[in-house]
């Protein structure tokens, strides 16, 4: 399925829906980073994106997709957080009535934003429960459209719209590397940017603690794994999506890996020398740079900044790990 579901023209027309109503993000470059890395880095800032996470356009492109009648029904989505936000922003925006499935453990921050944009927000035990049965309940129950957080074609297309403004920007990148979840915004990117630069390379960033795709990648097929823990909090999946494997198999180049430590030295350096603040999975890509997995020394790589959305508090845990990992060093 995933290698008929989208294609560059989605993207295009995903584009297209989303002019006006997401943010055209910036790109970043800073010359420290670029000494950290022996490369040029473009930093795609989808922090400053609406609901602070690149979520928004995924979950707009679907919902606005919907019928007037599929839209009167209303929608429902898990998400332990940037896609509860983007679909409860996205439905509110074009008047849909969302009931988003969340962890009780989520972040209070993105809790909070959530019920702020005006969801019904239904908490779950992940310990218990499983988030897939409770919105598939919800689903039946009220007869209401089903916004998965990455396998689906209209969430993938409009993912890959930040790709698309990436290179529109800097086309003469040599690889893109982006952070590796449940595979939506790798999947969709991978697909805008061979359409746009056909030598390109796509590396797939994720944590070792949790390297589903660098495992399925070896294997050459899905491989599930226990639920990871990592302070990545939105790359905790298990296995590739369905629809998204497919498609990272043809068009990825590679995959790294990087630890929890140097994702929170990541975080670090983006405060102290960029002067941004990213989530810890939005931060993966620079991790492998600055620490030299990406290679392709001296040449010009953009990375996808995926998300914002982090407290103060989870701000000082990471400086904590940082600077017990710099000590032990």
């Amino acid at each position: 399925m995933g290698e008929t579901a989208i294609g560059f023209q989605d993207i295009l027309d995903a584009a297209q829906r989303l002019r006006g109503v997401a943010h055209r993000t910036p790109v970043v470059t800073s010359a420290s980073l670029d000494e950290l890395a022996g490369n040029r880095l473009y930093l795609k800032c989808e922090n400053f994106q609406r609901v602070g996470a690149f979520k928004f356009r995924g979950a707009y492109n679907a919902i606005a997709k919907l019928t007037p009648e599929e839209r009167k029904r209303g929608v429902v989505a898990f998400s332990s957080g940037n896609h509860a936000q983007g679909v409860a922003l996205a439905a509110r925006l074009l008047e849909v009535p969302a009931t988003i499935v969340m962890p009780r453990d989520a972040s209070p921050i993105k809790l909070a934003a959530t019920r702020g944009y005006g969801a019904d927000v239904i908490e779950y035990d992940p310990a218990t429960q499983v988030r897939e049965d409770i919105a598939n309940r919800i689903q039946a129950e009220h007869d209401a459209v089903l916004i998965p957080p990455f396998d689906h074609p209209d969430v993938i297309a409009g993912q890959g719209t930040a790709a698309l403004e990436l290179l529109e920007d800097i086309p003469d990148l040599d690889a893109i590397v982006t952070p590796a979840g449940g595979g939506g915004l790798l999947s969709g990117s991978a697909i805008a940017a061979r359409a746009l630069s056909p030598a390109i390379e796509m590396i797939g960033v994720e944590p070792a603690a949790g390297d589903d795709w660098a495992k399925s990648w070896e294997r050459g097929e899905r491989v599930t794994i226990p639920p990871p823990q990592t302070i990545a909090e939105g790359l905790k999946l298990t296995r590739p999506g369905e629809i998204t494997w497919p498609i990272v198999r043809r068009l990825v180049s590679r995959f790294v890996t990087v630890t929890d430590e140097e994702i929170a030295d990541a975080v670090g350096v983006l405060v102290e020398r960029v002067k941004i603040v990213v989530e810890a999975a939005g931060a993966v890509p620079v991790a492998a740079s600055i620490r030299r997995k990406v290679g392709l020394r001296g040449k010009k790589i953009g990375l996808l900044i995926s998300g914002g959305n982090i407290d103060a508090r989870a701000l000082g845990i990471l400086d904590e790990l940082r600077r017990g990992a710099i000590a032990k060093a």
